[in-house]
């Protein structure tokens, strides 16, 4: 105890470790300022004229470029559209399979639970030629759905996961008590279970955002037109189209890349409170 307090207490040590945290933090914010100064810069100074100084001359019209010849504007609508609703269904869908597994008493309670589990063992890639035959004779393929669908689908298992932690943890009383005060199996889940479950919905949340926002391989095989892309297959497309035009490319990146640190930058202590709280639970 007394040489960590002096430790604390060292003037140099303090010195020590704020230059090794400066330092770390360069490290990690460098890529976004790469990706934010290349955006906005020419090819001249991409390749070799200023690579990683601040633009010479700011072209904030790559960002035009970027939303108007490269419809980013329409790719982040689309992402955005899908992602949110993927999540909505992901969560309700566990929130309610956690329910009818941990508080609800029925022989194949376990089994369900463990058919459940069994997702986290495919992997995503091995899925993609199944899936594309179901959409196919669905009639699902080019539509808002074809990627819906799928990203709730390969969500619901870690959801699952990380609820029942969260759920188990929920005394059985309050069930009890609100069944005695006339709650059926709805009111008592969403009157009292769903309520308590706040820090298990950020959880879940997060992690479906950052799969679905980030996910490339369903996108760019199942959507074929140009009018249903999300971003990451957009920006795909727009550098095949825009070879000789990368501050563009650099623009495109920024956008789809921004929301996710800003949505982080507000959330940060929810998002990090909520997956301490899973981790312990769970």
């Amino acid at each position: 105890m007394e040489s960590n307090s002096i430790k604390e207490t060292n003037p140099a040590f303090k010195v020590i470790t704020n230059i090794f945290l400066a330092i770390w933090a360069i490290i990690n914010l460098f890529p976004i300022y790469f990706m934010f100064t290349f955006s906005l810069k020419s090819n001249d100074e991409i390749f070799g004229e200023n690579v990683i100084g601040l633009p010479q001359k700011w072209l904030w019209s790559n960002f035009t470029t970027a939303m108007g010849t490269g419809n980013m504007g329409l790719y982040f609508f689309n992402s955005l559209l899908v992602t949110t609703i993927a999540i909505a269904i992901s969560i309700m869908a566990a929130m309610m399979a956690t329910y009818a597994i941990t508080r609800i008493r029925w022989k194949g309670s376990k089994l369900t639970n463990a058919f459940f589990m069994l997702g986290l063992t495919i992997p995503i890639q091995a899925s993609i030629v199944p899936v594309y035959v179901v959409l196919s004779k669905l009639h699902w393929l080019n539509k808002y759905s074809t990627l819906i669908i799928p990203y709730a689908a390969f969500a619901l298992s870690m959801a699952i996961l990380i609820c029942t932690g969260f759920m188990s943890e929920i005394p059985y009383a309050l069930d009890e008590a609100a069944r005695i005060d006339g709650c059926g199996l709805f009111g008592t889940f969403f009157r009292i279970i769903l309520p308590l479950m706040k820090p298990a919905v950020s959880t879940v949340g997060v992690y479906s955002y950052l799969q679905c926002w980030n996910e490339f391989m369903f996108a760019n095989v199942f959507i074929s037109d140009s009018v249903h892309r999300t971003l990451p297959v957009g920006i795909k497309a727009l550098s095949g189209q825009h070879t000789t035009e990368w501050g563009p490319i650099g623009a495109a990146l920024v956008i789809a890349t921004f929301p996710t640190l800003i949505v982080y930058i507000f959330l940060s202590k929810k998002i990090q409170a909520s997956f301490i709280a899973g981790a312990v639970k769970g």
